[in-house]
């Protein structure tokens, strides 16, 4: 089982880290373009609050979201805010989160997330860091895949590594950073493609922030990841 408690105080860490360099910004840095496409650092914070309150929603049994509609719709009438509102959505919600996560619980129980997707409740606390981390990197403010943690970004490897494994349009996969190795994509006795980097770098092609230039790959072109 994941240890939630850790988790939850590694996602306040992050959580801290983020609203000090947030609050660096202003009202018109917050209406730039993140480096999500389409979204400015408003549509990021937004979701970053909402996200805290889906998944209290979902430690405490109900829908993680209304509608995928009614998701989008929020974080849209969220964005345009200034800098303090957000600031303060961003912090509230998160402490609604740590909240709920202090809250006396069966962690082995399993719990439903979007679109039937299902997971250990001890693995929520993780997902909500992921979603810290990796949009305060998407913020373009300064914090970058290296800045991350490294047990967070070996953490965040193994996940996906284990996301894409079996899938048929990836084919077998050999990850390595020179010290750890994943294996990821088709079931195959062995590895087509061995794909070697730093870490940061490993992780930003994984999780569809870089477009893995940085990488070296043997036995093959990159592989071509499906969406997240």
């Amino acid at each position: 089982m994941m240890d939630h408690a850790h988790d939850l105080a590694s996602v306040r860490d992050a959580t801290d880290r983020l609203l000090t360099a947030v609050g660096k910004l202003d009202n018109a840095s917050v209406t730039q373009s993140s480096r999500l496409p389409g979204w400015s650092r408003g549509h990021v914070l937004a979701h970053l609050a909402r996200n805290a309150d889906a998944l209290v929603n979902v430690l405490e049994g109900r829908p993680m979201y209304v509608s995928g509609e009614a998701r989008d719709a929020d974080i849209e009438r969220d964005a345009p805010r200034p800098l303090d509102a957000q600031l303060a959505d961003v912090r509230e919600s998160a402490a609604r989160f740590q909240d709920a996560g202090a809250a006396p619980a069966d962690w082995s129980r399993t719990v439903e997330l979007r679109n039937g997707v299902t997971d250990s409740a001890s693995r929520v606390p993780f997902r909500r860091w992921v979603e810290v981390e990796l949009h305060h990197v998407d913020l373009g403010i300064g914090y970058e895949l290296e800045d991350l943690p490294a047990e967070f970004t070996e953490r965040e490897t193994d996940f996906l590594a284990a996301r894409f494994a079996g899938h048929p349009e990836v084919p077998p996969t050999r990850l390595t950073d020179g010290t750890r190795a994943w294996r990821t994509g088709r079931e195959a006795d062995a590895a087509d493609v061995t794909v070697t980097g730093p870490p940061a770098d490993l992780l930003g092609w994984l999780a569809g922030r870089r477009a893995g230039c940085a990488l070296t790959v043997e036995g093959g072109p990159l592989p071509a990841l499906p969406p997240l």
